[in-house]
Parts: C-alpha cells; structure tokens; sequence
C-alpha cells in the first residue's frame, strides 16, 4: 500500500495531500494491471470510480456499426479517466476503453473521492477543471469529424500538420492504420481515398511522408475550419 501511496502523491492531483493522508486513503483503492489490448472498460459498463493511470497508456475508442473505430483520446501516466462520468445520472461508459500496452491502474471509488474533496480544497479544484477540460476536448474532437468526407478529414489533417510542421513535405509518425483510428475512418477507405488524391494532383506520398501538391484544394476545405486548434 506504500507504494501506491508514494505513486501518486508525485501527481499533481494528489499534491495537496499529506503522506498520512494518503496512507489511510489507499487502503479502499484498488489496483488493476492491464495487457496490451485489453478492455479496460466495455461500452456501457458502468462507472464507479475514478481510474488513474500510473503506468502505460489507455485510449478511449468509439466503434460504429460498421466497426469503423475512431479513436477518441489517449492517455499516459497520470491521466485519470471516468471523473466525468462518476456522479452522472447516466454513469456508463459511451466508448470503451482499451490497454494501448501494459497498463498499470488505480481505481478511487466514489465515496472515497467525494471524502477527499472534503479533505482538501485544491482536489474539488482540480477535480472540476478537469471535468471541464474533458468536456471541451471531447466536443471538439466529435465536433471536428461529424458530417465530414473522407476527403475533409484527410485534408485537414494535412492542413494542420502543414501548419505544424512548417512544410509542404509531411513527416508521417503515424501508420496509416493508426491515422485512420485517428480520423475515424476504415483502414481501406483510407488508402483509397489517398490513392484518389494522388491521381487528383492533390498530393503525393511515399512510406514516410506525405506531400501536398495542391495547396489551393487544400485550403479550399481546411483553412476555414473552426475545429482546428495547433
């Protein structure tokens, strides 16, 4: 139990409480180790605490009826996901929630976090902004792919890393199945759809990058996008 308190008493959420404090919290915390893959939470389970991550990372996906995955938001080591949905009156999990590699959890249940913002101010404080923030980040994150082309998604995804990246040469970090889960679309589609705008002289690409050769088709779709945020 010393050691889960020593964890996060360096989180930033955690910093207002003393190590007394925290030793008598963790013994109703529960640990829970996850494989890379594994379900950490399925579309509607419900939720009844707030999960820290302490290690590894977790993202949260939206499977569509197609099973297209859009990958929503991911989160590393000192995340902490379900606070948004723990005093709901609809306390269940939209999306699910999957192990990216192996993760480390803690779980807060719910009376013990309503007893810790008794304990301390500054916890209610973090507790709300991030409440907030999750909010924002989720909305504009639906906001900037619903009723959208491929083309759109493709295109302003471009545009912003142009941006970024100060070049028309776009270094790609990511595959093109981890771009797709992205922009929440289907592998293939993907692959067609940048196929269709190489032979439209939009832009080129090898295994590593992608070049945009048509700024004006650019821009004609992304400049004017309110979503995108860099």
């Amino acid at each position: 139990m010393v050691r889960i308190a020593d964890t996060l008493k360096d989180m930033p959420m955690f910093s207002s409480f003393d190590e007394m404090d925290l030793d008598s919290m963790v013994s109703g915390m529960k640990v829970r180790e996850y494989g890379k893959g594994q379900v950490v939470h399925l579309q509607g389970d419900e939720c009844t605490s707030m999960d820290v991550v302490t290690e590894g990372r977790i993202s949260v996906d939206s499977i569509g009826p197609d099973g297209s995955m859009l990958r929503v938001a991911s989160f590393g080591r000192g995340s902490v996901i379900g606070m948004n949905l723990l005093f709901s009156s609809k306390n269940v999990y939209p999306m699910t929630v999957v192990a990216d590699m192996r993760s480390v959890i803690v779980s807060i249940p719910r009376e013990m976090v309503l007893e810790m913002g008794r304990v301390s101010f500054s916890f209610t404080e973090w507790l709300l902004m991030e409440i907030s923030d999750r909010t924002l980040l989720l909305t504009d994150k639906l906001g900037s792919i619903s009723m959208k082309t491929i083309r759109q998604k493709v295109l302003e995804y471009l545009y912003g890393e142009h941006l970024r990246q100060k070049s028309l040469e776009i270094r790609m970090d990511l595959s093109k199945k981890e771009l797709a889960e992205r922009l929440g679309i289907n592998r293939t589609s993907l692959s067609r759809e940048l196929d269709s705008m190489r032979k439209d002289r939009i832009i080129d690409f090898d295994r590593r990058s992608i070049t945009i050769k048509d700024m004006e088709a650019v821009l004609g779709i992304a400049a004017g996008n309110p979503h995108i945020r860099y």
